[in-house]
């Protein structure tokens, strides 16, 4: 692990305070915005850094005791003492330090747009997808977050083919980031007499909910049917056409929305959800560009392609992509021990992330 220059941490000091500066001579409503949003994000780091000073500086005053030919054997040996242990720290400080100091993810703080489909499986997997959608919606209980459900189509048998929702409060992104994939579940179904284990899947995409800012959509480029609302098996379950099927002619994604009885209310519905379907392509574009193996979002369904996978009988849940096993399952569908996978998930994330910093040539 290389040392943090020293010149780079004076650099951030010094935009804090001239940050400050700005914000108590005083400035217009955006700019004061834009210029609080920088002092929350830089006041954590600096405190840090200076706590790495002081404890920099100690070093050094136990090093010259410790060197001094004046200094009389016991308080040589308290100073070593005190050094072993302030040398800890200091690596301690550094780590965290260098984990402030890594690139954000802009999407972090955003609210999200939670998408989760049956895959393969038949009857078992929509069950499977209804677990998982109870899962989030439990977790966001848990973090205070509010679920407001945008469409859901259920499956005959319980569970849903298709649900859509979206999660509000704070870094809700930044938390559930890393849940977009496909999720495999092996137990014995209720239908099932002989008592052999199913294989089944569902997906989950987690996309950042944007705003008008970061997506901008042309008219021109919509193309908008509306329709009659249907329900099971084809019934009517509307006797107007409020049903809306926006199609992004450029990108060619498809969002359909029929779940309010008023077609402004569907069109507004799908509207935010092609924004964020189309956020989350350009910044999957660029993440692309920028790193040829960024791990792939959801995949085809196909029960190969999991990232975890949820063992009934062995009651344990396995995250595939840190090799992390936890015998949790009914607490971690619960929504009450999601938070550990997550945790290890951004602790693994940051880790690749400090390893390819450590990778780029000093400047």
């Amino acid at each position: 692990m290389s040392t943090i220059p020293q010149e780079k941490l004076d650099s951030l000091v010094s935009r804090w305070e001239a940050v400050q500066s700005q914000l108590a001579a005083g400035t217009d409503q955006e700019t004061y915005v834009r210029l609080a949003r920088e002092f929350a994000e830089l006041d954590p780091m600096v405190a840090a850094v200076r706590e790495l000073g002081e404890a920099r500086k100690e070093s050094e005053e136990l090093r010259d005791l410790i060197s001094d030919g004046e200094t009389d054997d016991d308080m040589r040996q308290l100073a070593r003492d005190e050094l072993g242990a302030l040398v800890s720290k200091i690596s301690n400080l550094e780590q965290r330090v260098r984990v402030l100091l890594l690139p954000k993810d802009v999407a972090d703080e955003k609210n999200v747009i939670l998408e989760v489909r049956a895959g393969t499986g038949g009857d078992e997997a929509a069950l499977f997808a209804g677990d998982l959608f109870r899962m989030y919606q439990r977790f966001a209980d848990v973090k205070g977050w509010k679920v407001q459900i945008l469409s859901a189509s259920e499956a005959a048998v319980g569970g849903y083919k298709e649900i859509i929702a979206t999660i509000s409060g704070k870094g809700v992104y930044s938390f559930l980031k890393f849940e977009s994939g496909v999720h495999r579940v092996q137990r014995v179904p209720e239908t099932e007499s002989g008592g052999r284990i199913h294989t089944s899947a569902a997906t989950v995409a987690v996309l950042p909910e944007a705003e008008d800012v970061d997506v901008q959509i042309e008219d021109k480029d919509l193309r908008i049917d509306v329709f009659r609302a249907s329900g099971p098996g084809g019934q009517s379950v509307n006797t107007t056409d409020s049903a809306v099927r926006i199609t992004h002619i450029p990108s060619g994604i498809v969002v359909i929305q029929q779940d309010e009885k008023s077609q402004h209310k569907n069109k507004a519905k799908a509207l935010k959800v092609l924004r964020a379907r189309l956020y989350e392509s350009e910044r999957q574009k660029q993440q692309d560009e920028r790193a040829a193996d960024r791990r792939d979002q959801v995949g085809s369904g196909d029960r190969s392609q999991r990232i975890r996978t949820y063992n009934f009988p062995q009651g344990r849940v396995t995250d595939h992509r840190i090799s992390l096993t936890m015998h949790k399952l009914n607490e971690i569908l619960a929504g009450e021990c999601l938070q550990e996978v997550i945790d290890a998930l951004q602790t693994e994330n940051q880790t690749r992330q400090l390893a390819t910093v450590d990778e780029q040539p000093a400047a």
